[in-house]
């Protein structure tokens, strides 16, 4: 199933390598102007070419190098986007890093704070400085990329659980704040991919990471992995006009029927479905809370 993002123009974080340029690839093939950064501007400029060549007459590709831990950087970001296209639709908030590896108590704290800068905190920000143009134009969509970590722990992965557990809530949160102008938030849970930063799991060994997660890191390496593409094409569903209406979501690109949502809207809206909760007893036949 395809869905048409013509006319429409995006601003898409970390969109240099592995998921991020999946989705950048998936935008441009479906009509989308787009702005790319990441922190490389010579891969930038490769990606720049690359996706060129795959646009049509009149569809925009541009970029701009930026570290979206720093405000300076994305104030640059959202003033080329404002000056690039007349008006923006979609923000995917995909760049982010696992961040360091061990037990809390001995890894390197300034990376542990890094992590929490680049992945959430960047991701705060970029909404912060687009915000405002989708809500004078009463319209948007924020497309924040998930992981693991935001459904269930990841010891000896502590940053990286907390930053995608906090982007997770925050676009819940978000996505109530703005739902008058008929801004859309969502997150996307992309499935076990085959990227730099299942590379960096392996070569940091068990011992970092733990026994567990390194062998089924190795397990996934050896089987593929989740294709880019189920995420990127689930990015713009959520880009898309197909999506208006559903916000304030987590949703698996691999688990949800998600191209059947558009039909389950008022059930999505009256239910706490694909949302971060508390489980209670009762959930898994327990009953001492009655006692």
């Amino acid at each position: 199933m395809s869905y048409d993002l013509k006319g429409k123009n995006a601003v898409i974080t970390g969109a240099s390598q592995g998921l991020g340029l999946a989705i950048a690839r998936a935008y441009v093939k479906a009509g989308a102007g787009v702005l790319l950064c990441a922190r490389d501007a010579k891969t930038l400029d490769r990606v720049r070419e690359q996706l060129t060549a795959l646009a049509v007459s009149g569809q925009i590709v541009a970029t701009e190098a930026a570290d979206v831990s720093r405000s300076a950087d994305v104030e640059r970001v959202v003033a080329k986007a404002l000056k690039t296209f007349p008006r923006l639709h979609v923000l995917v908030n995909n760049a982010g890093v696992y961040g360091p590896k061990g037990p809390i108590e001995e890894v390197n704290w300034e990376e542990w704070v890094q992590t929490i800068e680049i992945n959430l905190l960047g991701s705060v920000q970029m909404c912060r400085g687009l915000l405002p143009h989708f809500k004078k134009h009463r319209y948007g969509k924020i497309v924040q990329l998930s992981g693991g970590g935001a459904t269930s722990p990841l010891p000896r992965l502590s940053a990286y659980a907390a930053s995608k557990a906090g982007i997770v809530r925050f676009a819940e949160t978000l996505a109530g704040e703005v739902i008058d102008y008929q801004i859309d938030v969502n997150a996307i849970a992309p499935g076990a991919l085959n990227t730099r930063l299942l590379d960096e799991i392996l070569a940091a060994g068990p011992k970092k990471v733990g026994k567990s997660f390194y062998q089924s890191s190795l397990k996934q390496k050896k089987q593929g992995g989740t294709p880019l593409e189920t995420g990127a094409e689930l990015a713009v569903f959520l880009g898309s006009s197909a999506s208006d209406g559903i916000t304030g979501k987590l949703i698996s690109a691999v688990w949800d029927p998600w191209q059947k949502l558009p039909g389950y809207l008022r059930d999505l809206k009256e239910t706490d479905v694909y949302t971060l909760r508390r489980i209670v007893p009762k959930e898994r036949n327990l009953s001492w809370d009655n006692d």
